[in-house]
């Protein structure tokens, strides 16, 4: 329902602006002295623009579900083969950035509550605050600079000749990667410091210590778990929103033809259909994480179900 949404104002969105293939055929006729009208109608008549709206709108509906994107103009293929090649590349450094962040962001957070007002507590939190507050592209720049122009280990631009599982690969990956997981982490492990320090003096925590249990199984099942239950929201739309923007700006910088690069050149280019595309694909991202979110609520706390809904 929410993909539909979404890709309805998509589509009342792209129907009301103008049209950038009939602008040009009208502008080509007028420059070869033939007719900028009737060169518009004949390009809006083979796009199929002089149709009602509603017809048009029945049209798209059908392309988008069954995955007939059309064709992008500016990259001469089918709009799906340029997502597909661009999620294939922002895949390469968007795994590993999630996986760091699910991991460290959580644990930092745990570790910090452990050690609350110490000396460790502010220095997690000091390193948080600096990544939630930098802007992503600013830092990326600078790192750039600094590993690529001044120390040159890394290449200024992404080379997509080196092969996927690769030290190479690894190598010009590490910076953003890096800088996604900074500007990521800090929320993680605010909400996951916040919530375990109730938890850490809860009853259950007390009576497991009393049993004997060690601190560290201690803090994994009666701390850890229940944070996450919470931390969950934060996580998945943390992530959500540096995938749909963040990563756009990263791969300007670091030259990654992935999907966020893919949607700034068909934005440059006013590629309408491969923008169009774009757009559902991440409007599908979108909903696939929030139904991941509601699955891990089930998997985290067993007293939630979405049985009576």
């Amino acid at each position: 329902m929410v993909s539909l949404i979404i890709t309805t104002i998509t589509f009342l969105l792209v129907s009301a602006a103008p049209n950038p293939s009939v602008q040009e055929a009208a502008t080509q006729a007028a420059l070869q002295g033939g007719d900028p009208a009737e060169a518009a109608e004949r390009a809006r008549e083979l796009r199929g623009l002089d149709q009602p709206l509603y017809v048009r709108y029945m049209d798209f509906i059908e392309s988008v579900y069954t995955f007939d994107w059309g064709w992008s103009r500016s990259r001469s293929q089918p709009v799906t083969e340029a997502l597909g090649q661009g999620l294939y590349y922002t895949a390469q450094y968007s795994v590993p950035w999630t996986v760091l962040t699910v991991l460290i962001g959580p644990l930092v957070g745990v570790y910090s509550a452990a050690n609350m007002y110490s000396w460790k507590d502010h220095a997690a939190t000091g390193f948080a605050f600096f990544g939630y507050a930098i802007p992503n592209f600013f830092f990326g720049i600078i790192l750039l600079l600094i590993f690529g122009v001044w120390l040159e280990v890394i290449p200024v631009v992404y080379n997509t000749d080196v092969a996927v599982f690769s030290v190479q690969n690894a190598v010009q990956l590490s910076i953003p990667v890096f800088v996604l997981v900074t500007g990521s982490i800090g929320a993680v492990m605010r909400v996951s410091r916040n919530e375990s320090a109730e938890f850490q003096n809860a009853e259950f925590m007390k009576t497991a210590k009393a049993k004997g249990v060690s601190p560290l199984r201690a803090y994994a099942y009666h701390v850890m778990r229940p944070t996450l239950v919470p931390l969950s929201t934060t996580l998945v739309g943390q992530l959500l929103a540096l995938f749909l923007g963040s990563s756009l700006l990263v791969e300007v910088v670091f030259g990654i033809p992935g999907i966020g690069r893919v949607t700034y050149n068909a934005l440059i280019a006013q590629d309408t259909n491969l923008l169009l595309g774009s757009t559902l694909a991440f409007t599908f991202i979108a909903v696939i994480g929030n139904l991941l979110e509601d699955l891990v609520f089930t998997v985290l706390d067993p007293r939630i179900s979405y049985d009576d809904r």
